[in-house]
């Protein structure tokens, strides 16, 4: 594999971050706020994860490809553990252990190179590069995160507002400001 350019680098991984931390996981914490207790540990079938087990997933994946795959710290990851909690894990211990996992990750991102994403690695059994994990973790995470946007609309019965076209953000201009023709 061609080593990526630095402008490519740096453009790629801040893209990765920027989804991560202002895309996708403002989405996730607002979920959870939303969502009464009970309903975070809801699952609606025995073989389907809660958002509860979601969040502890997400939480595991990113540590375990990012920080230990890329970063180099150890790799604790216990994923069975992530599907087998029932609850009730408090929101506030969920939302904590979410966001500073996106941050250490975000500051190891910060960190790699263009070698870095070059790199051949293992991770969680997978021959992958630096390039092929980052990829993986910002696709994986905006897939959970759409299964607990899902899932809170689902329970709360609304539309939640995260999506907005362009032209749904533009505002109508005021008459005063509106053209009108000569004639």
């Amino acid at each position: 594999m061609r080593r990526p350019t630095a402008e490519f680098t740096k453009q790629f991984l801040a893209q990765a971050r920027h989804s991560l931390e202002k895309h996708h996981l403002p989405r996730v914490t607002r979920c959870l706020q939303m969502l009464p207790d009970g309903d975070i540990w809801w699952r609606p079938h025995p073989t389907s994860n809660s958002v509860g087990n979601l969040v502890l997933h997400l939480s595991g994946n990113v540590r375990q490809w990012i920080i230990s795959g890329l970063g180099g710290e150890p790799d604790v990851r216990e994923r069975d553990k992530e599907f087998e909690e029932h609850g009730p894990v408090p929101r506030r211990a969920l939302l904590t252990r979410l966001r500073a996992t996106v941050a250490e990750a975000g500051r190891v991102l910060a960190g790699l190179s263009a070698r870095d994403l070059s790199r051949k690695l293992v991770i969680q059994g997978y021959r992958v590069t630096g390039f092929q994990a980052v990829f993986h973790v910002t696709e994986h995470f905006a897939y959970h995160t759409g299964q607990i946007i899902f899932v809170t609309k689902l329970k709360r019965g609304k539309d939640l507002g995260f999506t907005r076209l362009p032209e749904q953000k533009r505002k109508a201009p005021s008459p005063s400001v509106r053209k009108t023709r000569s004639v």
